[in-house]
Order: C-alpha cells, then structure tokens, then sequence
C-alpha cells in the first residue's frame, strides 16, 4: 500500500539523485537505493541525448520528406561514430569506477586524462573524413540525388562537430564512473535546451536568424553540444566533485593508456558491430523509397525515446558493477545485475503497452504523410512486441560492461546482428518480398536473441575473476 510517508520518502529521493550528493558510496546500503541514486540523473541525461535527434526531426519534419531523409541517413553513418565514442565511453567508465571502489580517486583522475587525449584523435580523423566526404556518404548510403542537394551541408555540419559528441559522451562516461551522474545529467540538459531554442530559429529564420533550413539543425546541434562540453569540462577540470584532473593527471600514461585502449576496443568493436548492422539496415530500407527511410527514422526515434529509463538503469548497473567489483563485493555486484534487470523487465512492459495503445498518434506528430506513417506504425508495433526481452538483456549486457568484459557483448553482437540479424533482413525483405517489415522482424529476432545469450552467458560468472 502507498502511504503518505512512502510518497514522502520517494520524493526526497528523487530530489537526492537530481541535486546530487559525492558523498553517497554506492557500494554500501540498499541496492534499490543506490539504483534509484543513479538510475534518476542517467535516465534524465539519456533523455536529453535522445531529444537531439527527437527534436531536429521535429523542427526539419516542417521542410518536407527529403529533409526528414537528410537527418536520418546521416545519423545512420554518424552512428559509426557513436559507436566509438560509446566504446570509448565504455571503457571510460569501467575503469573510473574500478579505481573509485577502489577508494583511489588521483588514478581515476589519471584513466580520465587518457581518455581525454584517445578522443581528441579520434575526432580530428572522423571529422576531417566527414568534412571532405560529405555527399559521398549520402550517396553511399542510397540518398536520392534531391537528398544530397539539400543535405551535403547538415552532413558536413555533423562530422565537422564531432569533437562535440565525442567529448560530451567521454565527460559524461568519466563522471558516471565516478557516480557523479547529476553532473552529467545536467551538461545534456543545458546542451538540449540551447538546441530546442535555436533549432526553430535557424531552420526557418525567426527573429534576426538566417533562414538555413535542414542546415540550420546541423548548427543548432553543434552550438548545444559544445555548450554542454564546457559545461562538463568546468567540473572536469574544477577543485569540486570526487574527481578533478589537472595538468599531472593529464600527462600520457602508456600503461593506463593501453589498458584503457584493451577495454575500450570491445566496447567499440560491440557497438561497431551492432550500428555497422544497422547502417546495412538502412541501406536495405532505403531501397524502397524515402517514405520508408523517413517511416524508420520517426519510428527509430520514438523508440529510443521510450526505452530511456531502461538504459538508465542498465548505465547504472554498469556503475555500480565496477565499483562493488572494485570494492571487492563480488556477490552484491551479481545481485545488483539481477535485480536492476527486473526493474528494467518491469519498466518495459509497461512502455510496450504504451507504445501499442499510442502508435498513431505518436507517428502523427513527425509526419502527415500517410505512407510515411504506414511504415513508422509497422515498424513500432513489431518493435514492441519485444521490448521485455530486450529491457532485461540490456542490463546484463551494460553489466559486463561495467566488469571491464567489453569482448563477451562484442562476440554476442556478432551472433545476433551479422550471423542472424543482417542475413535475416535480406531474406525477408528482398527475398521473401515482405519489404522493410522484413527488416523490422529481423531486428526484433536479433534482439531477443541477444537477451537469452547475454543471460546464459553472464550465469557462467567469468566476468568474477577480470582485472584492470
């Protein structure tokens, strides 16, 4: 029963997690606690991150379908680099929090500066490849010629910025390690706000705004972001906080390094893998006109919308995988896994009704194109049906992760996303002649596959013994 005292409780809670408090070690008291400690600012910042994409298609969705296709063509590839940055992240954050159970904050400090100087290269070589290739890429990805006149710009745009996506998922990594993750939340929050405000301004020139149309959200994008990096930077680099990196924990350290580089590449090849899949996706997709392709890019971003909470919660058991395992707490470290995966089980159940009940109205807000919308319901109705399965294989996965285990994920995403995913797709869609239904069935295959693996998997209990 709910009393006036729980909702009380709750409340103080919830407000706990948003402020935020370095002085919480999440590896004593309630689990459900420390989840929910972590779990609220990760959930709200993974909010913000989706609301970037949510909201260009939103404002671009006014320019027509070609834009719409502009914006998700280019965040298929862009995805690559994600994938890297998320990698990097990744390793980022399982080390961080392996050094802080440890209760040894100046080599936390030291795995940050490492980070630091991995991302800086990695960025100016994706930009650089972004900003001279720009219309190649469209047009490797099936992008009608219309497309690509109006959209080399924003793709340009995106690439040249992405010292702003990869440094804001590195800062943000570095401090969710540390579990510091209102900071976090709150560098998403400015970022996304920025964005929504400038966003309508540069699309369609309100105000004293040039009107730059599909570019205008490139800019819009990249202005937020890089407000969001100084944000976190100003924490970062500050004398608050459980960490702070200054100029002796930014020295290159070749043995931190390289660890960091051991963990990181899993993480990359595990989302390389899993985005390179839906880059062949997109392609398959494309084949059948920019209707289909603007279809799955409104349904794709309904979707990640929604499961935020449950990636919240999966970036929590990761933090908090690393640091009981830092700490030496091995059976709470197992326990935490199983019981945020029941969370997340509940959460999305609840988002698949949801999502069933609102799929019309939902698609109506991005598009009137009815064919548009004929493909974003067929997409988010099969996507639904899979959503248990996928919530609690995510956080299994997310704590091998947080273990320093990137390559076990790395090796199940190669099963269910090349070996079974891509082949699927081809024959359903092209083969069979179901069209991009085809594609959207294969990708729900793929994914419940990935739970059962990952589950059987992590019952196995390799991950106990791993060091870093």
């Amino acid at each position: 029963m709910i009393t006036k005292a729980k909702i009380r409780n709750g409340w103080v809670l919830f407000k706990q997690a948003v402020v935020g408090n370095s002085d919480i070690d999440y590896t004593q008291g309630s689990i459900g606690r420390v989840t929910v400690l972590l779990a609220i600012p990760m959930i709200l910042e993974m909010a913000m991150e989706s609301v970037f994409a949510i909201v260009d298609i939103f404002f671009v969705s006014g320019l027509g379908t070609e834009a719409v296709a502009v914006v998700g063509l280019t965040e298929a590839v862009i995805t690559l680099l994600y994938a890297i940055a998320m990698g990097l992240s990744m390793g980022a954050t399982a080390m961080v929090a392996r050094r802080i159970g440890e209760k040894n904050p100046q080599a936390a400090a030291v795995a940050a500066g490492q980070v630091m100087w991995i991302g800086l290269i990695v960025s100016v070589v994706i930009g650089l490849i972004g900003i001279f290739f720009a219309e190649e890429i469209l047009l490797l990805m099936g992008a009608e010629q219309s497309v690509v006149n109006i959209g080399r710009n924003y793709t340009r745009l995106m690439f040249g910025g992405c010292f702003n996506i990869v440094f804001l998922f590195l800062i943000n990594a570095v401090f969710r390690g540390v579990g510091d993750a209102t900071i976090a939340m709150r560098a998403l929050w400015l970022a996304n706000g920025i964005n929504i405000i400038l966003d309508p301004c540069l699309i369609y020139g309100v105000g004293p705004f040039p009107e730059l149309g599909v570019t205008g959200a490139g800019l819009a994008t990249n202005i937020g972001r890089s407000i969001g990096v100084l944000y976190g930077l100003y924490f970062l680099l500050g004398t608050h906080g459980r960490i702070q990196l200054h100029a002796n924990e930014m020295g290159i350290r070749l043995k931190v390094a390289l660890s960091l580089l051991r963990i990181s590449l899993g993480g990359i090849a595990q989302f390389l893998v899993a985005t390179a899949s839906w880059v062949f996706l997109m392609q398959i997709v494309s084949s059948f006109g920019s209707q289909a392709v603007a279809g799955y890019t409104i349904a794709v971003r309904i979707i990640m919308f929604s499961v935020l909470p449950a990636w919240g919660l999966s970036n929590a058991a990761a933090t908090l995988m690393g640091q009981n395992l830092g700490a030496g707490l091995i059976e709470r470290a197992e326990k935490t896994t199983w019981k945020i995966a029941q969370y997340n089980t509940a959460y999305m159940a609840v988002a698949a009704v949801l999502i069933l009940l609102f799929t019309r109205p939902l698609s109506g807000l991005f598009s009137d194109d009815q064919e548009v919308i004929g493909y974003a319901l067929d997409c988010l109705r099969i996507f639904a049906l899979g959503y248990v399965g996928w919530g609690f294989g995510m956080a299994v996965i997310q704590a091998f992760n947080g273990a320093g285990d990137t390559l076990t994920p790395t090796y199940i995403n190669i099963l269910c996303f090349w070996l079974v995913q891509v082949p699927l797709a081809y024959i359903l869609a092209l083969s069979l002649g179901l069209g991009p239904s085809g594609v959207f069935w294969a990708e729900f295959c793929a994914e419940i596959l990935s739970c059962v693996t990952g589950v059987l998997v992590f019952r196995r209990g390799t991950w106990k013994t791993l060091t870093m």
